[in-house]
C-alpha cells in the first residue's frame, strides 16, 4: 500500500541583512552624488518664517522688505501684532504676507503648507527660524518639502542667551515622523511619543 505523500517542509531562507545595506548604501550614495545631476534651485521666490518667536517675525519682515519677496508666517504671533510688524513697521503691502495658523509643531509648519507651496510653483524659499531650532526644522523640512521638489536655504536667527540646543533624539524623532509622512501622508506622533515643539 502506498501512501500520499506528506507535506514537504522546506527549510525557511533566512533573509539576509546584505540586501537592506547595499539598498542603503545605493540610496546614500545617490543622495551625496545629487549635487552632480539634481538641477540647481531658481533664485529664492519667498520666506517661510517658522512662528514661536517674534524675532524670526522681525527678521524676516526685515527680509522682505530689503528682497521684496513674499511671506508666509506659519504659526506665528497673533495677526494683530503680524500686521503691525509687516504692514505698518517695514510697510509691507498686505498681498506680500499670508499668516497660516493650520501648524501645530515643526513637521506640520511643513506638512500644513507643502502642497500649497507646490501649487504655487515654488521651488526655492528662505527658511527663517532661530538658529538652535535650525538643524530639526531643515531635516524635517528637506525631506517634507523636499518630496514636493521644494529647496529649502537656511536663515538663523540668533536666539542669545535664550537658546535651547535641542537634542539629536529630538531632531532625528522628527526627522523619523517626517519620512513616514512622506511616505504614508500620517502623522505618527501619537505612535511615536511627544513630539517637539516650534
Amino acid at each position: 500500500m502506498v501512501f500520499p505523500a506528506g507535506p514537504v517542509r522546506r527549510r525557511r531562507r533566512r533573509s539576509s541583512p546584505w540586501g537592506l545595506v547595499a539598498l542603503l548604501l545605493a540610496g546614500g550614495l545617490l543622495w551625496l552624488s545629487r549635487g552632480w545631476w539634481w538641477p540647481a534651485p531658481p533664485p529664492a521666490q519667498m520666506i517661510l518664517v517658522l512662528g514661536g518667536d517674534v524675532a524670526r517675525e522681525r527678521e524676516a519682515a526685515a527680509l522682505a522688505a530689503r528682497q521684496g519677496l513674499p511671506v508666509v508666517v506659519s504659526g506665528g504671533s497673533n495677526p494683530e501684532y503680524a500686521h503691525w510688524l509687516f504692514e505698518e513697521r517695514q510697510g509691507l503691502p498686505p498681498h506680500q504676507v499670508q499668516l497660516d495658523y493650520r501648524a501645530r509643531d515643526t513637521l506640520s509648519n511643513f506638512t500644513s503648507l507643502v502642497d500649497d507651496l507646490r501649487q504655487a510653483r515654488i521651488r526655492h524659499a528662505l527658511l527663517v527660524t532661530s538658529s538652535d531650532h535650525m538643524d530639526r526644522a531643515l531635516l524635517v523640512g528637506r525631506i517634507v518639502a523636499g518630496s514636493r521638489g521644494i529647496h529649502l536655504t537656511p536663515v538663523p536667527v540668533s536666539c542669545g542667551d535664550r537658546c535651547q540646543p535641542e537634542g539629536r533624539r529630538k531632531q532625528w524623532g522628527d526627522g523619523l515622523r517626517a519620512a513616514v509622512w512622506v511616505l504614508s501622508g500620517r502623522d505618527l506622533r501619537g505612535w511615536a511619543g511627544p513630539a517637539g515643539g516650534h
